[in-house]
């Protein structure tokens, strides 16, 4: 099909449009001006206060902890020193006690003695009592006591009134000793009490029998004590059908009574003429307590 030719400008023959866009934008409200007022104006200050919040609550959290790890490892440690020379709690245990008891007859005896003497002077009075307490010990000596059983326990100086009326009067000086005295042969208790009148002895305290070493009464009733704790032990597991593996700790602590005791007073009438009773050392109990923990599994 023939096409018919035109002359001029394609342009030119087109219709002419009118944009919708301005063709000049007008002064001051540039797009840059705007997203510059945007994000750079109240959105960054925004931004700032966000990340400054964030951080301080990390930082908060952080302080936390640390004051929670420290706090348990201080405690931590503390329950480390306080469980030191104790059974671990943790473990299964079981604990046993038993009483041991060994009655044993008293083996030494025990007294004092002593002498009052008032003279003029102080060494008068000094050299009367000496020469009196020599008397004594010669005495003591001859009953086979021996001389680390003789202890001299007090010596006093002091003078001495007489009250009147008018005032104090002095009277003279006196001088006291002491000694205490250990007789391993209780056959001799008498004899020994005997001589407080034969040698001028104005001061005995009394007579107190004793165990020269518990100790070894003492270690009797421990092996007693042991010995039932080990037969409870044994039936106990058994009865509940676990083992012993190994003790976890050990108390004992003694419970025995005190010695017998008798004061014989200077007016009983030993070494005044009058008869001596019979004393006796009768009897003494010595009893030890113990507790043990097993580790039972």
């Amino acid at each position: 099909m023939p096409v018919k030719k035109t002359s001029g400008n394609l342009n030119s023959t087109a219709p002419e449009t009118k944009s919708a866009m301005p063709t000049e934008m007008p002064k001051g409200k540039s797009c840059s001006g705007s997203h510059h007022s945007m994000f750079h104006g109240g959105g960054h200050h925004s931004m700032f206060f966000i990340c400054k919040k964030l951080m301080m609550v990390l930082i908060s959290i952080l302080l936390v902890y640390i004051i929670v790890w420290f706090g348990t490892l201080i405690r931590n440690n503390i329950k480390e020193f306080s469980f030191i020379g104790e059974e671990d709690r943790s473990e299964r245990t079981i604990t046993v006690e038993a009483t041991g008891e060994i009655t044993a007859v008293p083996d030494i005896a025990v007294t004092t003695m002593g002498m009052s003497v008032l003279s003029d002077t102080v060494a008068e009075a000094q050299r009367l009592n000496t020469e009196s307490m020599n008397s004594l010990i010669a005495e003591l000596k001859k009953l086979n006591i021996a001389e680390e059983d003789i202890q001299t326990q007090n010596y006093n100086v002091y003078p001495s009134y007489n009250y009147t009326e008018i005032g104090q009067e002095l009277r003279g000086y006196e001088v006291s000793q002491n000694v205490t005295i250990k007789i391993r042969d209780l056959d001799k208790a008498n004899d020994v009490l005997s001589l407080a009148g034969e040698v001028g002895a104005n001061s005995v305290s009394g007579l107190q029998f004793t165990i020269d070493d518990p100790d070894v009464y003492r270690q009797q009733a421990r092996d007693e004590a042991f010995t039932k704790v080990n037969e409870k032990a044994e039936a106990l597991s058994s009865a509940l059908g676990v083992k012993l593996v190994k003790v976890v700790s050990y108390y004992e602590y003694d419970n025995s009574l005190s010695a017998p005791y008798r004061s014989v007073a200077l007016d009983s009438g030993f070494g005044l003429g009058g008869g001596m009773p019979d004393i006796e050392p009768g009897s003494t109990d010595i009893s030890l307590n113990i507790s043990v923990t097993f580790e039972i599994r």
